[in-house]
């Protein structure tokens, strides 16, 4: 079986949807104007077919043949997710830890039925949504066979209960494919994390994904209602509830797991009707500590933006085209039930007070919150084109408390500039944008652009990103907010949870998965 669609099997999104050769030449102008004399030769992607994938090591029992594929170009689209460093490898035509074979299960009994398969014969399985991972959490990255479990089949929202405002979603489900099932009942889910139409509902559940909601709901955790998992040990399902006080939740023991104590099958997920009222607004900063004092001030408020993003100078002026000398602070409310012009005015007054210069109501259309938004859904895409032409363009993501962001900022730009001069020779900038943000901290998104060398581009990034991620761990932040640990973040998060819980969890990982073939090298 060939790649689903129009998936490109190498890069982020379809082969559709991929820079113009209009839009590709702009973007190269830009960075050719920004790094004057960097090799921004294109480099082709190979073509699958002609790459020299493996045989599967292991074959099916008969009864779960049916929904297995060996095809080469189907296990090369699974080997790995959609990180700088993974299409790099792409690129390259890097065969290492391709699995053996991708399994479709149709029904949950599937699911059941392949665990007990690979439980029997020791075969490693990694549970598969949209493969939108960036930080290595579906690649068999370990010695021997392994299996792909891809639950884009269970694909189905179940039931709709529109008197609590909920939904039983089966966890293949994409993004739009959701959402369609949603809108004729006049609801929706409002997750809309930047990979939305590339990733699924258990994806984003088993990976604590972030959303739309920059305060407030921000992760899926607070739009989960119950969960149901199938693990080695058993099928599981937690009671529908707003909630509870009964013990640790057994919700939260899954949400995040990553595919190592089970698969998410499907869940109960909170819905709410769709909002038509919506006010958006954009502010403009002299001084980023200006900028920074008023956004927290806004997330201190208890007015529950549903956008309240903080763009620094760079992120401004690269992906939404502004310049500004302090950052651009975009703010947006929306309600199903209320105008929300009060709010606005109020979240306007506070970055007034601390500086802030507020675009007028008639310039707002064609503002910088409008550039920015439709430059994100393509960052991936450009992301892509620059891999291509031997630069090195990737993020990584944290969460501090708002005494602790100075310090944090400082080392983590202060690193990151020092790595890129060291391993790119100071061709590049870094970053920062507040993706979320919370009344006793923001969470920081930052971006490095840097001229690297084909050939060498993937160990020049390993190198900035250990640069950087050490100095997040030293300075309090998390290692991550919302990408999920995976493989590529594990020894960071290794340092930051407790002992007492480590163990905790390598106890579940026993119990649920004793034979250990659940995503291997993921969180234990």
């Amino acid at each position: 079986m060939a790649v689903p669609g129009d998936r490109s099997w190498w890069g982020w999104g379809t082969d559709a949807g991929r820079l113009t050769e209009a839009e590709a030449g702009e973007l190269v102008a830009r960075v050719a104007a920004l790094l004057p004399g960097h090799d921004l030769t294109a480099h082709t992607p190979p073509d699958p077919h002609t790459l020299d994938v493996p045989a599967p090591r292991v074959a099916p029992p008969a009864s779960l043949a049916g929904l297995c594929s060996a095809d080469p170009v189907d296990r090369l689209a699974h080997a790995r997710g959609k990180a700088f460093r993974d299409v790099i490898r792409n690129l390259h035509g890097d065969l290492a830890h391709v699995p053996d074979l991708v399994v479709r299960p149709r029904t949950e009994q599937d699911v059941v039925d392949v665990l007990d398969w690979c439980t029997t014969t020791a075969t490693p399985v990694i549970p598969y949504g949209g493969g939108s991972s960036v930080v290595g959490g579906v690649e068999p990255r370990f010695d021997g066979p392994a299996v792909t479990l891809d639950l884009g089949r269970l694909d189905r929202v179940l039931e709709v209960d529109p008197t609590s405002r909920a939904a039983r979603i089966q966890a293949g489900a994409y993004g739009p494919a959701l959402e369609d099932q949603l809108r004729p009942h006049g609801l929706t889910l409002r997750h809309f994390p930047q990979s939305f139409e590339f990733s699924t509902l258990g994806g984003w559940l088993a990976t604590r994904a972030g959303g739309h909601f920059a305060t407030l709901a921000t992760h899926i955790d607070d739009l989960t209602e119950s969960l149901r998992v199938v693990t080695p040990y058993g099928v599981g399902e937690s009671r529908r509830l707003p909630g509870s006080g009964a013990g640790p939740s057994p919700d939260r023991m899954l949400l995040g797991s990553e595919g190592a104590l089970g698969v998410i099958t499907e869940a109960w997920m909170r819905l709410q009707q769709r909002p038509t009222w919506r006010e958006t607004a954009t502010v403009d900063f002299d001084r980023y500590d200006d900028a920074v004092a008023a956004t927290r001030a806004v997330a201190q408020a208890g007015l529950h933006p549903s956008n309240c993003r903080l763009l620094d100078p760079a992120e401004a002026l690269i992906n939404a085209g502004a310049t500004t000398t302090g950052g651009v602070l975009l703010i947006a409310f929306e309600s199903a039930d209320h105008p929300v012009d009060p709010w606005l005015e109020r979240a306007l007054e506070l970055a007034r007070d601390h500086g802030g210069g507020v675009l007028p109501r008639r310039e707002r259309e064609a503002d910088a919150a409008q550039a920015w938004r439709s430059a994100f859904l393509r960052m991936p895409y450009q992301r892509d084109e620059l891999a291509r032409r031997s630069m090195l363009v990737e993020t990584f993501e944290t969460a501090c408390t708002w005494d602790a962001f100075p310090a944090l900022h400082a080392a983590v730009t202060g690193t990151a500039h020092q790595a890129i001069a060291e391993v790119c020779g100071g061709r590049g900038v870094a970053t920062c944008r507040f993706t979320h943000v919370y009344p006793d901290g923001p969470a920081p998104y930052y971006g490095i652009y840097a001229a690297g060398r084909w050939g060498s581009t993937l160990a020049q990034w390993d190198e900035i990103k250990a640069a950087v991620s050490s100095a997040i761990a030293a300075h309090g932040g998390t290692i991550t907010h919302h990408h999920a640990v995976g493989r590529d973040h594990r020894p960071w998060y290794d340092e930051q949870r407790p002992e007492p819980f480590a163990a905790a969890l390598r106890a579940a990982k026993a119990a649920l998965d004793p034979a250990g073939v659940l995503n291997p090298g993921v969180l234990v």
